[in-house]
């Protein structure tokens, strides 16, 4: 692929993704819904309509965006909301999430921002309230919907029946709800996260404010009695006007990148930390790398991945965190009063250019970006287990596939289908295919422990999520040069590199329908997903 020349004429994506997604509301017999009737009136694709008049015709262009600067930071870090249990029945959570539309002023000067989120209120963060169960709870949420959008919940990471799991194939149309229920097996105590899953509208969803955590705790935890706290990223694209900005071209083809990078729902919180502590860091954002460090490169410790802990404690000086996945880590306060800049460091995943003249097509790395500010006093050091949690090998596997991501245009095509109303040309794919709903893409049987072969071909970074399990990391290859996995532990998401080959061991436990796609979510909307139909 050359990226040069694709980039030149992407702005036929951006009108085929309009008539896809139009298309889809038709198909799944929505298309009379409020807020759907056009695309222009579809919430968050009318500046995608008026880009690609404003490169067809010169009729409009996109809105100018707010100042990087233009939100306040140096709050303290807010506390997460935390969704409350309706029952009062032992080992049962019960609980409402209502989807709908709600103003909060952000920008001084401009409207309120009309966010979408779980929960009518107006103060605290931005971010879905905390679900906080146990193992061997049973989880029953009512979803009701108040959108101009189908929408479901997806959660993520978690062992969910497949019918309970808000796949796209099972979408809540407006003015409806479902209830959601399953229970938490013993060994899946984890930080893991619920946002929506509507084929198509997913990004938008999730960028407009769809997304919470959740977290499973075990009885035996060995970390129960260090204080934790939770730092839940996701980043926000504000206009000028106080709206939330529809994606643009760049957006469709990298993944979309607010200007402001928010935790718990703020820009650069400020922390204190008066002891050892252990922090779960959720990476909510569409399409933003985090490669967590402090700026003093002093060290932290990581004990938990997706899935929750591993055997025993990694000491590391920064660690990425691809989108939608998790991490936990303990960090020191140390022995004498210190700052540092918690931020996200220099990554390059080699986003897409418009540049005709560098000959490689790829932006240069983002700079760093600070997080959050930490100023640490002195506290004794806690002691740690030898083992935190024991990490089983799944086991020599029984069968073998292979997930192949691709990226496939024809330019003259692309233009000449956004012209007469179809998606054409460009396809984002695994194993050569988009997505269709119920097309088995992979077929697994129940209880097979499975070694997939993940396949970066393309020019650009892609996070591979896989619903309904945890899997083990094993191999990693690039460019001839095999590495093992240096410590075994269990994950939902895991990223690919361009030119990459990532080995993971599977078992998927319940039949049905499971998702597995690129978690860059622009890149899931356009087609990068598949179905495993589990037998």
């Amino acid at each position: 692929m050359i990226r040069r020349t694709f980039l030149s004429r992407a702005v036929g994506v951006a009108a085929a993704s309009l008539f896809a997604r139009a298309a889809w509301a038709q198909h799944a017999g929505h298309a009379g819904m409020a807020g759907m009737d056009s695309m222009d009136d579809m919430s968050g694709m009318s500046g995608m309509s008026g880009m690609a008049e404003h490169g067809q015709h010169g009729k409009s262009a996109p809105a100018a965006l707010a100042a990087a600067d233009a939100l306040p930071a140096g709050a303290p870090l807010a506390a997460l909301r935390t969704l409350a249990n309706e029952s009062r029945e032992p080992g049962m959570f019960r609980a409402t999430l209502v989807a709908q539309p709600v103003a909060r002023p952000m920008l001084h000067g401009a409207r309120p921002t009309t966010f979408w989120q779980f929960g009518a209120g107006t103060q605290g963060p931005v971010v879905g309230p905390l679900i906080d169960v146990r193992e061997g709870d049973t989880v029953e949420i009512k979803f009701v919907n108040k959108l101009p959008q189908p929408s479901t919940i997806h959660w993520h990471g978690l062992p969910v029946p497949p019918d309970q799991d808000g796949n796209p194939s099972d979408p809540v149309a407006p003015g409806a709800s479902r209830v959601y229920r399953f229970t938490l097996p013993k060994g899946s105590a984890g930080t893991y996260w619920y946002h929506p899953h509507p084929h198509m509208m997913t990004a938008e969803q999730v960028f407009r404010g769809l997304a919470g955590p959740f977290v499973v705790r075990a009885a035996d935890d060995p970390l129960a009695g260090w204080p934790e706290r939770n730092l839940f990223v996701s980043d926000l694209k504000l206009a000028r006007d106080g709206t939330i900005a529809s994606n643009d071209m760049m957006d469709w083809m990298n993944g979309r990148e607010g200007q402001f990078v928010l935790v718990n729902g703020a820009r650069r919180p400020r922390i204190d930390v008066a002891g050892d502590e252990r922090w779960r860091v959720w990476n909510a954002c569409s399409a933003r790398y985090l490669r967590v460090a402090f700026d003093d490169g002093r060290a932290f410790e990581h004990v938990g991945t997706d899935g929750g802990l591993f055997d025993a404690p990694r000491r590391v000086t920064s660690l990425l965190i691809a989108p939608g996945e998790r991490a936990e880590l303990l960090v020191r306060a140390g022995d004498r009063v210190s700052r540092a800049v918690l931020q996200a460091a220099e990554y390059d995943r080699r986003k897409m250019s418009m540049s005709h003249d560098d000959g490689h097509g790829s932006l240069p790395p983002d700079p760093a970006l600070a997080l959050a500010d930490v100023a640490f006093a002195p506290a004794a050091a806690r002691a740690l287990p030898a083992t935190l949690r024991a990490v089983l090998s799944l086991g020599e596997p029984v069968a073998h596939k292979t997930v192949a991501f691709g990226e496939e245009m024809d330019m003259d095509a692309m233009m000449k289908g956004a012209a007469r109303g179809r998606l054409a040309g460009m396809r984002f794919t695994i194993n050569g295919d988009t997505y269709a709903p119920h097309r088995a893409t992979l077929t697994s049987r129940r209880g097979d422990v499975e070694r997939w072969a993940i396949r970066n071909g393309t020019d650009m970074d892609h996070p591979f999520h896989l619903h309904g399990t945890q899997f083990q990391v094993i191999e990693r290859e690039s460019g001839g040069s095999r590495t093992s996995e240096p410590f075994r532990a269990w994950r939902d998401t895991v990223n690919v590199r361009s030119g990459e080959t990532v080995t993971i061991l599977v078992t998927q436990d319940m039949p049905g329908e499971r998702m597995f796609h690129c978690h860059i979510l622009e890149h899931e909307d356009l087609g990068m997903m598949g179905t495993l139909k589990v037998v």
